[in-house]
């Protein structure tokens, strides 16, 4: 991974949206600094799309895509985006499965969490799932006492071996049923809320994150930045981000908001 720094001026010009996690990205132990809000607000105000890319659940989003500085959010690790009409005062949600998929597909998570909880002693449903309507999520160092890393591939086997798709955060193991992913929910937000094929702009976007889920986007993205942090995951990322910050969690993010911004003043 490059220095942050070697990001050059002219490619900080030519960016338009700014595509990020939250936990351990936004977030700093747990809490989103006031630096890193601004930060976001920031690059708003410079002309650039804002869009965080979450495995948090719908509830949460729904506040997000609502009060947050931001352009849209896509949640539950791309089972959707709600993005709000500001003007029309009209929360927009698009789903990857149906209504009835997404129902059928609670009912079998619900099973699979009971048998992650009998197999892997530990672990806790997330205390955020009562607001999640797509996806399962298995808490092993948020609200309970850390698990290590042999507890943490059980679940993930446990989850597997049920059939679903599986992703590891930095505070969860995330499971759900479906052909969908952070970034292929990424692409569908960007062709629906921006107008713009990301597959032909990529290089017009800039991604930050910090763990395993966030794969699929730092393989996909020429300008992917990873928080310091995510060093700590280094072993388990197929294709790591090509740049990384000199800080942590929010502070790292509020680093490169900050290079960014001042490129875009023309002082990068």
């Amino acid at each position: 991974m490059k220095s942050l720094a070697e990001l050059s001026a002219d490619a900080g010009r030519q960016l338009i949206g700014v595509f990020t996690d939250i936990d351990d990205t936004l977030t700093t132990d747990g809490q989103l600094p006031a630096a890193a809000y601004n930060a976001m607000e920031r690059l708003r105000d410079s002309g650039l799309a804002v869009v965080p890319i979450t495995g948090r659940p719908a509830g949460w989003c729904d506040l997000i895509a609502r009060l947050w500085p931001v352009d849209g959010v896509v949640g539950e690790n791309g089972a959707f985006y709600f993005h709000y009409d500001r003007g029309n005062r009209k929360m927009c949600r698009y789903y990857a499965d149906d209504v009835a998929s997404r129902r059928h597909n609670s009912e079998r998570l619900i099973a699979l969490g009971d048998a992650v909880l009998s197999a892997v002693p530990g672990a806790s449903i997330s205390a955020d799932q009562a607001y999640r309507e797509t996806d399962l999520a298995i808490d092993f160092c948020e609200d309970v006492t850390p698990l290590d890393e042999q507890a943490i591939a059980q679940i993930v086997a446990v989850l597997k071996d049920g059939g679903a798709t599986v992703k590891v955060s930095s505070i969860h193991v995330n499971a759900w049923f479906g052909n969908y992913d952070k970034l292929t929910m990424t692409r569908r937000f960007a062709r629906d809320v921006l107008g713009l094929d990301i597959d032909a702009t990529e290089k017009r976007f800039i991604f930050s994150g910090d763990s395993p889920n966030d794969g699929p986007m730092f393989s996909f993205f020429s300008h992917s930045v990873g928080v310091a942090n995510v060093s700590a995951f280094a072993d388990q990322l197929e294709l790591p981000p090509t740049y990384i910050t000199v800080g942590h969690g929010g502070a790292g993010f509020t680093e490169m908001a900050n290079m960014l911004v001042a490129m875009r003043e023309g002082g990068g």
